[in-house]
């Protein structure tokens, strides 16, 4: 059995503002984020993790950082864990969204909507499941940390747990919050949802 501990990145200008930041270079984590961060890290320091694999997105880094501090291991890059590409939407505040009804129509339909010149929800949770899939074949019988986005991490909860995408918003992931799913031959198991 493998078991993933799916962490949120910290908190950082972009979500205290309430803009998409997407696949943005140079968003870093802000000082509650690195508090955040550091919680985190103290509350798996415990935990029998052997890997962390974070998204290549600064944001994700910074929060593994901590983690890889107390557990004595290196961050492992996957663009797997990236975060959704929002395409136009990228650096749009929710305000300025919220005049666009494409925005409501993605917000509504997950499962058939696009973001303009991004991904369709549904390209985004193949992306992590398969990266879960991957890496439960790499990490047969161990715990790993993955670190990377809200909507991404709230897809593979929604896959694993049978959730249509288009109730994908019922669930909650707040920054470095720590969600855990198992997974062994006969299928998976969510032990924590937003911890």
């Amino acid at each position: 059995m493998t078991t993933f501990y799916l962490i949120r990145h910290a908190s950082n200008d972009y979500l205290t503002d309430k803009k998409i930041a997407g696949w943005l270079a140079g968003v870093h984590l802000n000082e509650k984020g690195r508090k955040e961060a550091e919680q985190m890290a103290a509350k798996l320091a415990g935990e029998p993790i052997r890997a962390v694999y974070s998204s290549p997105l600064e944001r994700a880094i910074e929060t593994a950082e901590p983690l890889t501090r107390k557990l004595g291991l290196k961050v492992q890059l996957s663009k797997g864990l990236g975060e959704m590409k929002f395409g136009d939407w990228t650096d749009k505040s929710f305000k300025q969204l919220d005049q666009d009804p494409r925005w409501a129509r993605w917000n509504s339909f997950r499962s058939g909507a696009q973001a303009p010149n991004g991904d369709f929800m549904i390209e985004a949770q193949t992306r992590i499941v398969r990266e879960m899939l991957l890496l439960r074949n790499k990490h047969p019988n161990d715990s790993i940390a993955l670190i990377s986005h809200g909507d991404i991490i709230k897809a593979a909860i929604a896959y694993f747990a049978g959730i249509p995408l288009d109730l994908f918003l019922r669930i909650d992931v707040a920054p470095a919050s720590i969600s855990i799913i198992a997974l062994d031959d006969h299928g998976p198991r969510i032990l924590r949802v937003n911890g």
